[in-house]
């Protein structure tokens, strides 16, 4: 790999650089969640759009992300940076633009491409740039960056909202971003893997399509009917698809995605433990969100105040638990951090009628605690298990594993949503499409106080019973993980283990 020598000045716009990217698509992940009430009712989306608006932005960055390291390796990182930059930009002016549900869609599948060039190549350029001693101080600003984009992006979602509009949290993008691009083509230096051998376009086409036509399913099934022809070939099809990615990784000898590493128990419980966090507590926001804005009637603002308990304090105890790692078994770390994540979203299963968000407070809370505890060893496990070389395919793998546990979270949890609300309506609720009442738009019940308390009554049955298939998801994914990591399989050479403690807890994504 090369490694060329960097004026100081240069490297520390390199950092501003890849923060400011690093901090954008992050917050692209957050940041929506509260404006999803708004744009429904501005574009007049369904339920299914709404959940598309998330899980395209995430479908592309986990399908492309190991691909964009890649190519970053063979074609410069810079380049590919930069690519993904004018993309993102782009696509965030399309998506403020957007008049129809369907243009924002691919406008936010356009962002999660560009998004997904810049994660790749954002750690690849820092440690292209940085050594030594100022690489730890560089990982850690990006770490924290990492947490902040997360922890601010449901309070600046509602501020941009409400201010201004759903579109000002993408046109906001746009200045940002050309300023990145400027600063990265005047001064971040190009660097590449001499070694690359290229893209794995069988990998690539395989997991992406099979990956779209799973999610497409599970968002489209209860619309089409689970046994109609349409959704059982898709599910067909993703199963033949997956499938043949396992055989195409496999008989590559240099694949996007190394099979191989899964065979490490510490590996797996690592992967595990970042689809299941996403797939639970993360893929839930978008129904609080539902809950708290449509069912209760806080504002956007009001919304992203009352889910700073979760996000403020996990960006707290991320640091505290980066130090502990250190000293106490990640085992532990991550396995007692997803049991407070489910233990929380039990927390949160006893809504009703009369219910107000205080209820979901004290689950907040324990779960805001739990993302804090597992993140940074979650990191440091995803590189710290794998060969020095493997490094960088490690960390991808697993923000892949959190992307796909986020799009199919959303997506699984959708269908059963709507499930849910068709059986559990009852009187004139039972003649309102559960497509509608998905949306938590009371006034489909009409005024009157009988109707909105029955509303209120069947939104929030239907969602306790995801908070109990959220806290089932995250206790597995506790107890798995616990039981697979091990200490055994850390490859610690010199001065290695305080380098992956370091990138690692750099790499640490709440979201």
């Amino acid at each position: 790999m090369t490694q060329p020598t960097t004026a100081p000045d240069r490297r520390w716009w390199t950092l501003g650089a890849v923060c400011v990217a690093t901090f954008m698509l992050l917050l692209d992940i957050t940041i929506v969640n509260v404006a999803l009430p708004d744009i429904a009712k501005d574009l007049h989306s369904s339920f299914s759009d709404l959940q598309w608006v998330i899980d395209a932005y995430a479908l592309s960055l986990a399908a492309l992300l190991l691909t964009a390291g890649s190519l970053a390796d063979l074609l410069g990182r810079r380049l590919v940076f930069t690519l993904g930059l004018a993309l993102f930009t782009t696509a965030s002016l399309l998506c403020a633009l957007s008049g129809s549900p369907l243009f924002l869609e691919l406008a936010r599948a356009l962002q999660g491409v560009g998004a997904a060039a810049m994660f790749a190549t954002s750690l690849a350029l820092l440690a292209a740039t940085f050594q030594g001693r100022e690489r730890g101080t560089a990982f850690g600003v990006w770490g924290a960056t990492t947490g902040a984009a997360v922890a601010v992006g449901p309070l600046v979602g509602g501020v941009l909202t409400e201010s201004v509009g759903w579109q000002s949290i993408f046109l906001i993008n746009v200045p940002i971003g050309i300023g990145a691009i400027a600063a990265t083509l005047m001064r971040v230096e190009e660097s590449r893997d001499p070694e690359a051998a290229g893209v794995d376009w069988a990998g690539l086409v395989t997991f992406s399509t099979g990956l779209f036509l799973l999610v497409f399913a599970l968002v489209r099934g209860n619309a089409e009917g689970w046994g109609s022809p349409l959704i059982v070939s898709f599910l067909a099809g993703a199963v033949v698809l997956l499938c043949a990615f396992v055989v195409a990784e496999r008989v590559q000898d240099r694949p996007m995605f190394d099979l191989t590493l899964l065979r490490k128990p510490a590996f797996a419980g690592a992967s595990i433990a970042a689809f299941t966090l996403s797939a639970s507590l993360f893929s839930m926001f978008l129904y609080m969100t539902l809950y708290l804005q449509n069912a209760l009637g806080y504002s956007p603002l009001q919304a992203g105040l009352r889910f700073l308990p979760v996000t403020l304090l996990s960006f707290i105890v991320a640091p505290i638990a980066g130090k502990l790692s250190t000293r106490l078994p990640v085992r532990l770390m991550i396995g007692v951090g997803l049991v407070f994540v489910g233990v929380g979203l039990l927390l949160m299963a006893h809504l009703d009628a009369n219910s107000e968000w205080t209820a979901l407070l004290p689950g907040f809370l324990l779960a805001g605690v739990g993302v804090g505890l597992i993140n940074p060893p979650l990191a440091s496990t995803a590189v710290g298990v794998v060969p020095p070389a493997r490094a960088g395919m490690g960390s991808g793998i697993n923000s892949t594993f959190r992307q796909i546990g986020i799009a199919t979270g959303i997506a699984g949890l959708g269908a059963l949503f709507q499930q849910l609300l068709e059986n559990k309506a009852a009187g004139p609720l039972a003649r309102v499409p559960a497509d509608v009442l998905a949306t938590g738009i009371p006034r489909v019940a009409g005024p009157s106080p009988v109707a909105q308390h029955a509303y209120l009554q069947t939104f929030t049955s239907a969602l306790n019973d995801l908070f109990v298939v959220g806290a089932v998801v995250a206790l597995t994914g506790g107890v798995l993980s616990a039981l697979l990591i091990r200490r055994s399989d850390f490859i610690v050479t010199q001065g290695r283990e305080e380098s992956a403690r370091q990138e690692g807890a750099a790499a640490a994504e709440a979201g």
